[in-house]
């Protein structure tokens, strides 16, 4: 199996990019200061919240989304 770095040699980019976009923002269904719109994200993401339970699977395209638990991104990372 081929090694895939993020941002290196995977199609979803660097994790820096999406810290930046993210953190401490909401996930809602629009863009503003304080929030970044669903339909912005890339096709394959999931948002976490505290508590969910998640599949362990290692998908490096995918960008997970943690958010805490007033909603707002605390972490993002590939995988």
């Amino acid at each position: 199996m081929p090694l895939v770095v993020p941002g290196i040699n995977s199609s979803m980019g660097d994790k820096s990019e999406w810290v930046n976009k993210l953190m401490g923002k909401k996930i809602s269904d629009t863009s503003n200061e304080t929030s970044f719109a669903k339909k912005d994200l890339p096709q394959s993401h999931r948002v976490v919240k505290p508590g969910d339970m998640k599949t362990m699977d290692h998908d490096p395209n995918r960008l997970n989304i943690h958010v805490d638990e007033s909603g707002a991104v605390h972490d993002v990372n590939y995988g």
